[in-house]
Protein backbone atom coordinates (compact mmCIF):
# COMPACT_ATOMS: atom_id res chain seq x y z
CA UNK A 1 0.00 0.00 0.00
CA UNK A 2 1.24 3.33 -0.91
CA UNK A 3 0.41 6.40 -0.11
CA UNK A 4 0.90 8.96 -3.27
CA UNK A 5 0.40 12.54 -2.57
CA UNK A 6 -0.65 15.33 -3.97
CA UNK A 7 1.77 17.33 -6.85
CA UNK A 8 1.47 21.51 -5.96
CA UNK A 9 4.08 24.24 -6.79
CA UNK A 10 6.37 21.36 -8.11
CA UNK A 11 5.74 19.80 -4.20
CA UNK A 12 4.77 16.63 -3.57
CA UNK A 13 2.24 18.00 -0.45
CA UNK A 14 0.26 16.60 2.07
CA UNK A 15 -1.68 18.45 5.06
CA UNK A 16 -0.50 16.97 8.43
CA UNK A 17 -4.65 15.53 8.65
CA UNK A 18 -4.65 14.68 5.17
CA UNK A 19 -7.51 12.91 3.94
CA UNK A 20 -7.43 9.21 1.89
CA UNK A 21 -9.46 6.87 0.23
CA UNK A 22 -8.08 3.27 -1.15
CA UNK A 23 -8.07 2.39 -4.88
CA UNK A 24 -9.12 -1.20 -5.90
CA UNK A 25 -7.21 -3.72 -7.85
CA UNK A 26 -10.88 -4.71 -9.80
CA UNK A 27 -8.69 -8.13 -10.51
CA UNK A 28 -8.11 -8.61 -7.04
CA UNK A 29 -10.79 -7.11 -5.23
CA UNK A 30 -8.39 -5.44 -2.90
CA UNK A 31 -6.93 -2.31 -2.34
CA UNK A 32 -3.62 -1.35 -3.36
CA UNK A 33 -2.75 2.07 -2.64
CA UNK A 34 -3.81 5.26 -1.23
CA UNK A 35 -4.95 8.19 -2.95
CA UNK A 36 -5.29 11.49 -1.29
CA UNK A 37 -8.70 13.49 -0.86
CA UNK A 38 -7.95 16.87 -1.54
CA UNK A 39 -9.16 19.60 0.72
CA UNK A 40 -10.75 23.00 -0.85
CA UNK A 41 -7.67 24.85 0.40
CA UNK A 42 -5.18 22.29 -1.40
CA UNK A 43 -7.30 23.06 -4.63
CA UNK A 44 -6.91 27.12 -3.86
CA UNK A 45 -3.76 26.61 -3.78
CA UNK A 46 -3.26 24.85 -6.78
CA UNK A 47 -4.98 27.26 -8.83
CA UNK A 48 -3.13 30.15 -6.72
CA UNK A 49 -0.06 29.06 -7.68
CA UNK A 50 -0.79 28.18 -11.09
CA UNK A 51 -1.67 31.35 -11.61
CA UNK A 52 1.57 33.17 -9.96
CA UNK A 53 3.76 30.94 -12.59
CA UNK A 54 1.70 31.72 -15.54
CA UNK A 55 1.92 35.09 -14.86
CA UNK A 56 5.38 35.61 -13.28
CA UNK A 57 7.26 32.73 -14.78
CA UNK A 58 5.91 30.51 -18.09
CA UNK A 59 4.09 32.90 -19.83
CA UNK A 60 7.73 34.44 -20.66
CA UNK A 61 9.32 31.04 -21.31
CA UNK A 62 10.31 31.09 -25.37
CA UNK A 63 8.11 28.25 -27.64
CA UNK A 64 11.61 26.24 -28.32
CA UNK A 65 11.95 25.57 -24.36
CA UNK A 66 8.52 24.05 -24.11
CA UNK A 67 9.36 22.32 -27.28
CA UNK A 68 12.69 20.88 -24.79
CA UNK A 69 10.41 20.14 -22.16
CA UNK A 70 7.49 18.21 -23.93
CA UNK A 71 10.07 16.25 -25.61
CA UNK A 72 11.87 15.16 -22.55
CA UNK A 73 8.52 14.39 -20.95
CA UNK A 74 7.73 12.31 -24.01
CA UNK A 75 11.52 10.84 -23.41
CA UNK A 76 10.75 9.48 -19.81
CA UNK A 77 7.29 8.53 -20.90
CA UNK A 78 8.55 6.15 -23.24
CA UNK A 79 11.85 4.79 -20.78
CA UNK A 80 8.80 4.28 -18.20
CA UNK A 81 6.25 3.30 -20.54
CA UNK A 82 6.09 -0.90 -19.55
CA UNK A 83 5.98 0.46 -15.50
CA UNK A 84 3.36 2.82 -16.04
CA UNK A 85 1.22 0.35 -17.97
CA UNK A 86 1.38 -2.41 -15.47
CA UNK A 87 0.08 0.55 -13.12
CA UNK A 88 -2.61 1.31 -15.19
CA UNK A 89 -3.84 -2.09 -15.65
CA UNK A 90 -3.74 -2.75 -12.29
CA UNK A 91 -5.78 0.57 -11.25
CA UNK A 92 -8.14 0.01 -14.29
CA UNK A 93 -8.55 -3.58 -15.41
CA UNK A 94 -7.49 -2.90 -18.66
CA UNK A 95 -5.28 -5.52 -20.97
CA UNK A 96 -1.75 -4.04 -20.50
CA UNK A 97 -1.19 -5.20 -24.55
CA UNK A 98 -3.36 -1.96 -24.67
CA UNK A 99 -2.09 0.34 -21.80
CA UNK A 100 1.55 -0.30 -22.72
CA UNK A 101 0.45 0.85 -26.24
CA UNK A 102 -1.30 3.92 -24.68
CA UNK A 103 1.76 5.14 -23.37
CA UNK A 104 3.52 5.20 -26.25
CA UNK A 105 0.60 7.09 -27.57
CA UNK A 106 0.41 9.82 -25.46
CA UNK A 107 4.56 10.33 -25.33
CA UNK A 108 3.52 10.77 -29.63
CA UNK A 109 1.39 13.30 -28.37
CA UNK A 110 3.85 15.23 -26.20
CA UNK A 111 5.83 14.98 -29.19
CA UNK A 112 3.50 16.12 -32.02
CA UNK A 113 2.53 19.31 -29.67
CA UNK A 114 5.82 20.21 -28.85
CA UNK A 115 6.61 20.97 -32.57
CA UNK A 116 3.79 23.40 -32.89
CA UNK A 117 5.15 25.28 -29.19
CA UNK A 118 7.22 27.64 -31.29
CA UNK A 119 4.86 27.88 -34.36
CA UNK A 120 1.70 29.58 -32.86
CA UNK A 121 1.67 32.32 -35.70
CA UNK A 122 -0.23 34.58 -36.53
CA UNK A 123 -1.33 36.38 -39.37
CA UNK A 124 -1.21 39.60 -41.19
CA UNK A 125 -4.59 40.69 -42.16
CA UNK A 126 -5.32 43.23 -45.16
CA UNK A 127 -7.87 45.99 -44.55
CA UNK A 128 -9.83 48.32 -46.57
CA UNK A 129 -7.67 51.35 -45.23
CA UNK A 130 -4.79 51.17 -46.97
CA UNK A 131 -2.61 52.85 -43.80
CA UNK A 132 -3.36 50.94 -41.33
CA UNK A 133 -1.50 47.50 -40.44
CA UNK A 134 -3.43 44.93 -38.75
CA UNK A 135 -3.07 41.50 -37.57
CA UNK A 136 -3.32 39.04 -35.16
CA UNK A 137 -1.24 37.15 -32.36
CA UNK A 138 -2.01 33.27 -30.54
CA UNK A 139 -1.60 34.06 -26.83
CA UNK A 140 -2.06 31.43 -24.21
CA UNK A 141 -5.08 31.41 -22.17
CA UNK A 142 -3.41 31.53 -18.68
CA UNK A 143 -4.48 28.44 -16.26
CA UNK A 144 -6.64 25.70 -17.44
CA UNK A 145 -8.51 22.79 -15.24
CA UNK A 146 -7.84 19.33 -16.65
CA UNK A 147 -10.43 16.84 -15.79
CA UNK A 148 -9.43 13.24 -16.84
CA UNK A 149 -11.39 10.01 -16.68
CA UNK A 150 -11.34 6.14 -15.29
CA UNK A 151 -11.02 3.82 -18.69
CA UNK A 152 -7.82 5.59 -19.61
CA UNK A 153 -6.17 8.33 -17.68
CA UNK A 154 -2.95 9.01 -19.29
CA UNK A 155 -4.48 8.93 -22.62
CA UNK A 156 -7.03 11.30 -22.23
CA UNK A 157 -4.30 13.49 -19.91
CA UNK A 158 -2.30 13.88 -23.19
CA UNK A 159 -5.36 14.33 -25.02
CA UNK A 160 -5.57 17.65 -23.01
CA UNK A 161 -2.01 18.50 -21.30
CA UNK A 162 0.18 18.21 -24.52
CA UNK A 163 -1.59 21.17 -26.52
CA UNK A 164 -1.88 22.67 -23.57
CA UNK A 165 1.46 23.31 -22.27
CA UNK A 166 2.49 23.59 -25.93
CA UNK A 167 0.17 26.68 -25.99
CA UNK A 168 2.27 28.15 -22.76
CA UNK A 169 -0.38 27.44 -20.30
CA UNK A 170 -0.02 26.54 -16.65
CA UNK A 171 -2.73 23.57 -15.09
CA UNK A 172 -4.36 21.86 -12.43
CA UNK A 173 -5.29 18.59 -13.01
CA UNK A 174 -7.53 16.65 -11.61
CA UNK A 175 -7.57 12.41 -12.25
CA UNK A 176 -11.09 10.06 -11.77
CA UNK A 177 -11.15 9.08 -8.05
CA UNK A 178 -11.63 5.43 -9.86
CA UNK A 179 -8.28 5.41 -11.15
CA UNK A 180 -5.71 8.14 -10.08
CA UNK A 181 -2.25 6.42 -9.68
CA UNK A 182 -0.96 6.70 -12.63
CA UNK A 183 -1.88 10.32 -13.01
CA UNK A 184 -0.26 11.09 -9.55
CA UNK A 185 3.36 8.89 -10.67
CA UNK A 186 3.05 10.91 -14.19
CA UNK A 187 3.89 13.79 -11.60
CA UNK A 188 7.35 12.49 -11.01
CA UNK A 189 8.25 12.36 -14.72
CA UNK A 190 7.03 16.35 -15.04
CA UNK A 191 9.39 16.96 -11.93
CA UNK A 192 12.20 14.23 -13.88
CA UNK A 193 11.47 16.33 -17.17
CA UNK A 194 12.36 19.74 -15.61
CA UNK A 195 9.70 21.87 -16.01
CA UNK A 196 9.40 25.07 -13.88
CA UNK A 197 7.55 24.30 -10.53
CA UNK A 198 3.92 25.41 -10.46
CA UNK A 199 3.42 24.72 -14.67
CA UNK A 200 1.91 21.69 -13.77
CA UNK A 201 -0.52 20.82 -10.66
CA UNK A 202 -2.27 17.69 -9.84
CA UNK A 203 -4.90 17.25 -7.18
CA UNK A 204 -7.11 14.26 -6.24
CA UNK A 205 -10.69 13.19 -4.91
CA UNK A 206 -14.30 12.87 -5.84
CA UNK A 207 -16.77 14.93 -6.88
CA UNK A 208 -16.31 17.70 -4.49
CA UNK A 209 -12.72 18.50 -5.35
CA UNK A 210 -14.03 18.95 -8.42
CA UNK A 211 -16.62 21.29 -7.87
CA UNK A 212 -13.85 23.29 -5.94
CA UNK A 213 -11.72 23.75 -9.15
CA UNK A 214 -14.19 26.03 -10.12
CA UNK A 215 -15.09 28.10 -7.25
CA UNK A 216 -11.79 28.39 -5.58
CA UNK A 217 -9.61 30.61 -7.39
CA UNK A 218 -9.61 32.06 -11.20
CA UNK A 219 -9.21 29.89 -13.62
CA UNK A 220 -9.21 30.38 -17.77
CA UNK A 221 -10.60 26.89 -19.58
CA UNK A 222 -12.31 23.40 -18.32
CA UNK A 223 -11.48 20.21 -20.56
CA UNK A 224 -13.48 17.60 -18.97
CA UNK A 225 -13.83 13.60 -20.38
CA UNK A 226 -16.27 11.72 -18.84
CA UNK A 227 -19.91 11.28 -18.63
CA UNK A 228 -22.61 13.17 -20.02
CA UNK A 229 -24.42 14.02 -16.65
CA UNK A 230 -21.23 15.40 -15.28
CA UNK A 231 -20.57 17.11 -18.05
CA UNK A 232 -23.56 19.19 -17.88
CA UNK A 233 -22.95 19.75 -14.35
CA UNK A 234 -19.62 20.63 -15.01
CA UNK A 235 -20.19 22.94 -17.82
CA UNK A 236 -23.05 24.95 -16.34
CA UNK A 237 -20.40 25.87 -13.40
CA UNK A 238 -18.24 27.07 -16.09
CA UNK A 239 -20.40 28.83 -17.89
CA UNK A 240 -21.49 30.94 -14.74
CA UNK A 241 -18.83 32.16 -13.93
CA UNK A 242 -17.97 32.88 -17.87
CA UNK A 243 -15.22 30.10 -18.40
CA UNK A 244 -15.05 28.14 -21.93
CA UNK A 245 -14.92 24.79 -21.46
CA UNK A 246 -14.67 21.36 -23.61
CA UNK A 247 -16.52 18.68 -23.15
CA UNK A 248 -15.03 14.98 -23.93
CA UNK A 249 -18.60 13.03 -23.37
CA UNK A 250 -20.35 9.82 -24.14
CA UNK A 251 -21.14 7.83 -27.31
CA UNK A 252 -23.80 5.04 -28.90
CA UNK A 253 -21.92 4.44 -31.82
CA UNK A 254 -23.24 3.04 -34.92
CA UNK A 255 -20.89 0.67 -36.81
CA UNK A 256 -22.50 -0.54 -39.87
CA UNK A 257 -21.86 -3.47 -41.81
CA UNK A 258 -23.19 -3.14 -45.20
CA UNK A 259 -23.63 -6.56 -47.64
CA UNK A 260 -20.92 -5.27 -49.70
CA UNK A 261 -18.38 -5.09 -47.01
CA UNK A 262 -15.21 -7.21 -46.69
CA UNK A 263 -17.03 -9.50 -44.33
CA UNK A 264 -13.89 -11.31 -42.37
CA UNK A 265 -12.48 -7.68 -41.64
CA UNK A 266 -15.66 -6.01 -40.79
CA UNK A 267 -16.38 -8.94 -38.23
CA UNK A 268 -13.01 -7.88 -36.44
CA UNK A 269 -13.48 -4.86 -36.91
CA UNK A 270 -17.13 -5.39 -34.96
CA UNK A 271 -15.37 -7.46 -32.71
CA UNK A 272 -12.83 -4.96 -31.35
CA UNK A 273 -15.10 -2.13 -31.50
CA UNK A 274 -17.06 -3.55 -28.73
CA UNK A 275 -15.31 -5.86 -26.73
CA UNK A 276 -11.55 -4.42 -26.72
CA UNK A 277 -10.84 -2.20 -23.63
CA UNK A 278 -13.82 -4.30 -22.36
CA UNK A 279 -16.22 -1.88 -24.03
CA UNK A 280 -14.96 0.76 -21.73
CA UNK A 281 -14.92 3.33 -23.98
CA UNK A 282 -16.70 6.58 -25.40
CA UNK A 283 -16.41 5.33 -28.86
CA UNK A 284 -17.59 1.74 -28.86
CA UNK A 285 -19.31 0.58 -31.52
CA UNK A 286 -22.17 -0.29 -29.64
CA UNK A 287 -24.57 -0.30 -31.89
CA UNK A 288 -23.68 -2.91 -34.89
CA UNK A 289 -26.48 -1.82 -37.83
CA UNK A 290 -26.17 -5.07 -40.38
CA UNK A 291 -28.01 -5.81 -43.81
CA UNK A 292 -30.66 -7.94 -43.44
CA UNK A 293 -28.90 -10.23 -45.83
CA UNK A 294 -25.70 -10.72 -44.15
CA UNK A 295 -27.78 -10.22 -40.68
CA UNK A 296 -27.75 -13.79 -39.52
CA UNK A 297 -23.98 -14.73 -41.05
CA UNK A 298 -22.30 -11.67 -39.17
CA UNK A 299 -24.56 -12.11 -36.11
CA UNK A 300 -23.21 -16.22 -35.74
CA UNK A 301 -19.77 -15.23 -36.66
CA UNK A 302 -19.64 -12.48 -33.48
CA UNK A 303 -21.36 -14.73 -31.46
CA UNK A 304 -19.38 -17.94 -31.85
CA UNK A 305 -16.00 -14.88 -31.22
CA UNK A 306 -17.00 -13.19 -28.53
CA UNK A 307 -17.82 -16.97 -26.18
CA UNK A 308 -13.38 -17.79 -27.41
CA UNK A 309 -12.66 -14.13 -26.00
CA UNK A 310 -9.61 -14.81 -23.17
CA UNK A 311 -10.52 -13.23 -19.90
CA UNK A 312 -7.84 -13.08 -17.07
CA UNK A 313 -5.52 -11.30 -15.55
CA UNK A 314 -5.06 -8.11 -16.89
CA UNK A 315 -1.14 -7.55 -16.51
CA UNK A 316 -0.83 -11.21 -18.44
CA UNK A 317 -0.20 -10.00 -22.42
CA UNK A 318 -2.64 -13.48 -22.99
CA UNK A 319 -5.33 -12.18 -21.98
CA UNK A 320 -7.60 -10.36 -24.54
CA UNK A 321 -10.80 -8.73 -21.98
CA UNK A 322 -10.03 -7.25 -18.69
CA UNK A 323 -12.44 -6.40 -15.64
CA UNK A 324 -15.13 -3.50 -15.34
CA UNK A 325 -12.82 -0.37 -13.76
CA UNK A 326 -14.43 -0.65 -10.73
CA UNK A 327 -17.46 -2.03 -8.93
CA UNK A 328 -20.42 0.75 -9.49
CA UNK A 329 -19.33 0.26 -13.34
CA UNK A 330 -19.29 -3.18 -12.82
CA UNK A 331 -23.17 -3.33 -11.44
CA UNK A 332 -24.12 -0.59 -14.11
CA UNK A 333 -23.28 -3.07 -16.78
CA UNK A 334 -25.52 -6.01 -15.33
CA UNK A 335 -27.93 -3.69 -14.80
CA UNK A 336 -28.06 -2.56 -18.36
CA UNK A 337 -28.19 -6.08 -19.61
CA UNK A 338 -31.12 -6.78 -16.97
CA UNK A 339 -32.94 -4.48 -18.29
CA UNK A 340 -32.57 -4.90 -21.90
CA UNK A 341 -33.56 -8.76 -21.11
CA UNK A 342 -37.04 -6.98 -19.28
CA UNK A 343 -37.44 -4.82 -21.99
CA UNK A 344 -37.59 -7.88 -24.94
CA UNK A 345 -34.11 -8.04 -26.64
CA UNK A 346 -32.70 -11.14 -27.34
CA UNK A 347 -29.65 -12.50 -25.54
CA UNK A 348 -27.64 -14.48 -27.86
CA UNK A 349 -24.47 -14.69 -25.79
CA UNK A 350 -23.45 -13.78 -22.33
CA UNK A 351 -25.27 -11.74 -19.88
CA UNK A 352 -23.73 -12.17 -16.28
CA UNK A 353 -20.90 -12.17 -14.74
CA UNK A 354 -18.24 -14.17 -16.11
CA UNK A 355 -17.17 -16.96 -14.30
CA UNK A 356 -13.61 -19.70 -14.22
CA UNK A 357 -10.58 -20.32 -13.19
CA UNK A 358 -9.03 -17.08 -12.00
CA UNK A 359 -11.60 -14.72 -12.39
CA UNK A 360 -13.30 -15.43 -9.30
CA UNK A 361 -12.28 -12.07 -7.30
CA UNK A 362 -12.29 -9.86 -10.28
CA UNK A 363 -15.31 -7.70 -12.49
CA UNK A 364 -15.51 -9.60 -14.90
CA UNK A 365 -18.26 -9.09 -17.26
CA UNK A 366 -19.35 -12.00 -19.80
CA UNK A 367 -19.43 -10.86 -23.32
CA UNK A 368 -22.83 -9.83 -24.06
CA UNK A 369 -24.54 -9.87 -28.02
CA UNK A 370 -28.21 -8.90 -28.57
CA UNK A 371 -29.68 -9.72 -31.60
CA UNK A 372 -32.82 -8.27 -33.39
CA UNK A 373 -33.02 -5.18 -31.01
CA UNK A 374 -35.21 -2.29 -32.46
CA UNK A 375 -33.34 1.00 -32.07
CA UNK A 376 -35.71 2.50 -29.79
CA UNK A 377 -35.17 0.13 -26.77
CA UNK A 378 -33.15 1.76 -24.29
CA UNK A 379 -30.55 -0.79 -24.67
CA UNK A 380 -29.95 0.79 -28.26
CA UNK A 381 -30.22 4.41 -26.67
CA UNK A 382 -27.99 4.45 -23.37
CA UNK A 383 -24.44 4.05 -23.20
CA UNK A 384 -23.58 0.79 -21.52
CA UNK A 385 -19.54 1.65 -20.85
CA UNK A 386 -19.31 -2.30 -21.11
CA UNK A 387 -18.99 -5.00 -23.38
CA UNK A 388 -22.43 -5.60 -24.36
CA UNK A 389 -23.70 -5.46 -27.99
CA UNK A 390 -26.70 -4.82 -29.57
CA UNK A 391 -26.83 -6.09 -33.44
CA UNK A 392 -29.75 -4.13 -35.24
CA UNK A 393 -30.78 -5.03 -38.65
CA UNK A 394 -32.07 -2.84 -41.60
CA UNK A 395 -32.87 -3.33 -45.26
CA UNK A 396 -31.48 0.30 -47.50
CA UNK A 397 -28.77 2.70 -47.29
CA UNK A 398 -31.28 5.36 -46.00
CA UNK A 399 -32.81 3.58 -43.30
CA UNK A 400 -28.96 2.91 -42.10
CA UNK A 401 -28.89 6.29 -42.20
CA UNK A 402 -31.78 7.58 -39.73
CA UNK A 403 -30.98 4.33 -37.31
CA UNK A 404 -27.68 5.35 -36.87
CA UNK A 405 -28.70 8.91 -36.51
CA UNK A 406 -31.37 8.27 -33.97
CA UNK A 407 -29.53 8.93 -30.95
CA UNK A 408 -28.88 12.11 -28.92
CA UNK A 409 -24.49 11.05 -29.29
CA UNK A 410 -22.82 11.73 -31.72
CA UNK A 411 -18.98 10.84 -30.88
CA UNK A 412 -17.83 8.10 -33.61
CA UNK A 413 -19.27 6.09 -35.88
CA UNK A 414 -18.14 3.02 -38.75
CA UNK A 415 -19.12 2.04 -42.15
CA UNK A 416 -18.08 -1.41 -43.64
CA UNK A 417 -18.30 -1.25 -47.94
CA UNK A 418 -16.48 -1.50 -51.04
CA UNK A 419 -18.51 0.87 -52.92
CA UNK A 420 -16.41 3.81 -53.04
CA UNK A 421 -19.93 6.40 -53.76
CA UNK A 422 -21.96 4.74 -50.92
CA UNK A 423 -19.08 5.24 -48.47
CA UNK A 424 -18.72 8.87 -49.21
CA UNK A 425 -22.57 9.41 -48.92
CA UNK A 426 -22.89 7.83 -45.65
CA UNK A 427 -19.48 9.61 -44.21
CA UNK A 428 -21.89 12.97 -45.16
CA UNK A 429 -24.56 11.63 -43.88
CA UNK A 430 -24.04 10.35 -40.65
CA UNK A 431 -23.79 13.05 -37.45
CA UNK A 432 -20.77 11.95 -35.74
CA UNK A 433 -17.38 13.59 -34.53
CA UNK A 434 -15.50 11.03 -36.40
CA UNK A 435 -16.23 8.63 -39.15
CA UNK A 436 -14.20 5.33 -39.77
CA UNK A 437 -14.60 3.42 -43.31
CA UNK A 438 -13.55 -0.19 -43.50
CA UNK A 439 -11.79 0.59 -40.26
CA UNK A 440 -12.45 1.10 -36.36
CA UNK A 441 -11.41 2.24 -33.01
CA UNK A 442 -8.68 3.47 -35.29
CA UNK A 443 -6.24 6.55 -33.49
CA UNK A 444 -3.80 9.32 -34.62
CA UNK A 445 -2.33 12.12 -32.82
CA UNK A 446 -2.70 14.55 -36.35
CA UNK A 447 -6.54 13.30 -36.02
CA UNK A 448 -8.66 15.81 -34.53
CA UNK A 449 -11.26 14.22 -32.05
CA UNK A 450 -14.86 15.47 -30.65
CA UNK A 451 -18.43 15.01 -30.71
CA UNK A 452 -21.70 16.21 -31.37
CA UNK A 453 -24.84 16.87 -29.51
CA UNK A 454 -24.59 15.13 -25.59
CA UNK A 455 -21.22 13.84 -27.23
CA UNK A 456 -20.03 17.07 -25.70
CA UNK A 457 -18.34 20.32 -27.88
CA UNK A 458 -14.60 21.13 -28.66
CA UNK A 459 -12.01 19.09 -30.25
CA UNK A 460 -8.65 17.30 -28.91
CA UNK A 461 -5.89 16.34 -30.68
CA UNK A 462 -4.63 17.24 -33.61
CA UNK A 463 -3.87 20.93 -34.60
CA UNK A 464 -7.16 22.22 -33.97
CA UNK A 465 -6.47 21.44 -30.53
CA UNK A 466 -4.71 24.25 -29.89
CA UNK A 467 -7.70 26.71 -30.43
CA UNK A 468 -8.75 25.08 -27.00
CA UNK A 469 -5.97 26.54 -24.96
CA UNK A 470 -5.11 29.72 -26.68
CA UNK A 471 -6.91 33.68 -27.51
CA UNK A 472 -6.46 35.17 -30.86
CA UNK A 473 -5.80 38.95 -30.10
CA UNK A 474 -6.00 41.96 -32.71
CA UNK A 475 -3.30 44.29 -33.23
CA UNK A 476 -4.31 47.80 -35.42
CA UNK A 477 -1.50 50.01 -35.86
CA UNK A 478 -2.67 53.20 -37.71
CA UNK A 479 1.12 54.91 -39.49
CA UNK A 480 -1.08 57.53 -41.27
CA UNK A 481 -0.62 61.02 -40.76
CA UNK A 482 -4.31 61.90 -41.76
CA UNK A 483 -6.57 63.83 -39.10
CA UNK A 484 -10.00 61.89 -38.55
CA UNK A 485 -13.60 62.89 -36.86
CA UNK A 486 -13.33 62.44 -33.35
CA UNK A 487 -17.00 61.97 -33.95
CA UNK A 488 -17.13 58.86 -36.43
CA UNK A 489 -15.92 55.23 -35.96
CA UNK A 490 -13.18 54.85 -38.12
CA UNK A 491 -14.02 52.26 -40.84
Amino acid sequence: MQDYRLFIGGEFVKNSNQEYFPTINPYTNKMWANIPQASESQVADAISVARVTFETTWSKVSGIERARLLNKLADLLVENGDRMGLLESTDNGKVIRETRSQMNFAARQYRFFAGYADKLWGKVIPLDQPNILDYTQREPIGVAVLITAWNSPLGCLSNKLAPALAAGNCVVIKPSEHASVTTLEFAKLVEQAGFPPGVVNMVAGDALVGKALLTSGRIDRVSFTGSPGVGREIAANAGRALVPSTMELGGKSPNIIFEDADLPKAIVGALAGIFAATGQTCIAGSRLLVQRKIYDHVAENLIERATQIRMGNPIDIATEMGTAANEPQFNRILASIKGAIDEGAELATGGGRAEGEGLENGFFVQPTIFTNVSNSMKIAQEEVFGPVLSIIPFDEEEEAVTIGNDTKYGLASGIWTTDLNRAMRMSNAIRAGTVWVNTYRSVAVQAPFGGFKDSGFGRERGEIALDEFTNTKNVMIDYSDEERDPFAIKA
